[in-house]
């Protein structure tokens, strides 16, 4: 697999600069998608049904290094093809339990993108509904388009019957809407904006905005599912095809108190189960966790009922794992994938650059090999854990420098160095498995 296709020279520089840091890119990971192919017909299947109202789950496991994070960004990119929204929330034993479901849905509003905003989209989205709304009515003939007190009556009738469903048990969210687009429409950009924020969750929105809108106090666990199914339906209406969650490292409820533990199982069990009635037409809900979390005592084997719900036999060949399954494992990569990996972000950055003969030459097919089991070699022979360190070296050390310098061979002085300050916890481990370093703070392999 090769990264040949045309890339622009922005998204070009986004993903070369985000792998030089060691993170995962947030767009173009098609272009280096080792391994993901066995995946995509069931899984674009799944969220085709979803684009037709449907609904679904999907849990997602894997040691780490096994790309749990890469494959949620890269599902995210094939549902944004599909024209639906997306957002990644860091599940955090502190900052965002799964059971404070106003602090999930706060953190999937400020991380909502679409393919055509990457950051924060829910101004966008909702400024697009309301034009949408207007359009219907100003479609109808029934109100003159000079008449602006006419037009936004009209608008705030059909807010009410499109959110109808919802405001049953959530009227504040519409409540929240109109009167954003009506601070909107006379100029009142401070009060727009609290309504705005307080619509996505955000807390301690001052008495007098609220009042505005006749809304009282802030989002709480109960209506936090309410204002999503909002959501949905605003995202249908201006043209979106679903909305794709990805709750990420799940596994840190393992780490919660028991009592806080047993809260945030059961809300994942509650969810699984709203999905399946069909309570949120046009959702895909992603969980990614480490095989701990799904087979330990402090994850989903604490509560039978969501072990039943994800109950999958991993015993067999991987090659034979069923896509469609609730629950899904990824087995990172071999050597060869490994391998692949880096040539594919070779030729991504070869491709763009002025250099690229001597690029591609000083920096072949087998000086790829041999960085790659170098850096594998430190880890302790575990290549599963050395793609993000392999790849952040090959950036920075190695085609940055071939690029930039005309007299450097990585070949003769090129020297790889991996320091502990520059290591996960996992990584650290897992080199210190192997040889033992000469000092905690240096760790030199020389090839």
């Amino acid at each position: 697999m090769t990264a040949t296709r045309k890339v622009s020279r922005a998204k070009r520089r986004e993903i070369i600069a985000a792998l030089g840091r060691g993170t995962v890119p947030r767009l173009g990971l098609d272009l280096f998608a080792v391994g993901m192919e066995r995946f995509e017909k069931g899984l674009d299947e799944e969220l085709a049904a979803v684009t037709t109202g449907g609904s679904g789950f999907k849990a997602v496991r894997g040691e780490y290094g096994s790309g749990k994070t890469f494959f949620a960004r890269w599902l995210a990119e094939r549902a944004k093809r599909m024209r639906m929204a997306t957002s990644e929330i860091q599940i955090s034993d502190t900052e965002t339990p799964l059971y404070k479901t106003e602090t999930v849905y706060r953190r999937l509003i400020g991380a909502l993108s679409s393919a055509s905003s990457q950051h924060s989209a829910f101004r966008e989205i909702v400024d697009s509904w309301l034009l949408s709304l207007e359009d219907v009515v100003l479609a109808t003939g029934e109100v003159d388009k000079h008449d602006r007190a006419g037009v936004a009556d009209a608008v705030d009738q059909l807010i009410e019957r499109r959110l109808a469903e919802v405001s049953k048990t959530a009227p504040a969210f519409a409540a929240a809407l109109r009167g954003y687009r009506r601070a909107r429409l006379r100029d009142e950009h401070d009060i727009a904006d609290g309504l705005l924020a307080w619509a996505g969750g955000e807390p301690n929105v001052a008495a007098p905005i609220r009042r505005y809108a006749n809304i009282r106090g802030d989002i709480d666990s109960t209506s936090a599912l309410d204002f999503l199914r909002g959501l949905l339906v605003v995202l249908r209406d201006c043209g979106y095809a679903g909305l794709l969650v990805v709750l990420d490292e799940i596994e840190t409820l393992q780490r919660m108190r028991s009592d806080s533990r047993e809260k945030s199982l059961n809300t994942l069990r509650q969810l699984i189960d709203e999905i399946d009635k069909g309570r949120f037409p046009g959702l895909y809900l992603v969980i990614t966790g480490t095989p701990a979390f799904y087979e330990g005592s402090k994850g989903v084997q604490q509560s039978a009922p969501l072990a039943q719900r994800l109950a999958v036999d991993f015993s067999g060949d991987p090659r034979f794992d069923a896509t469609r399954a609730p629950q899904i494992r990824l087995t990172g990569l071999d050597q060869g994938k490994l391998v692949m990996l880096g040539c594919a972000v070779r030729d991504l950055y070869a491709g763009g650059a002025s250099e690229e003969a001597r690029i591609r030459t000083l920096v072949d097919d087998a000086y790829v090999t041999e960085l790659a089991l170098a850096v594998a070699g430190r880890l302790g022979g575990q290549i599963g854990t050395s793609p993000r360190v392999f790849l952040r070296k090959l950036v920075t050390d190695v085609l940055y420098k071939v690029d930039e310098h005309p007299d450097f061979d990585p070949r003769r002085d090129y020297r790889l160095t991996l320091r502990d300050t520059e290591l996960t916890d996992e990584e650290r481990n897992a080199a210190r498995g192997g040889r033992r370093p000469r000092s905690a703070d240096d760790v030199e392999l020389d090839f």
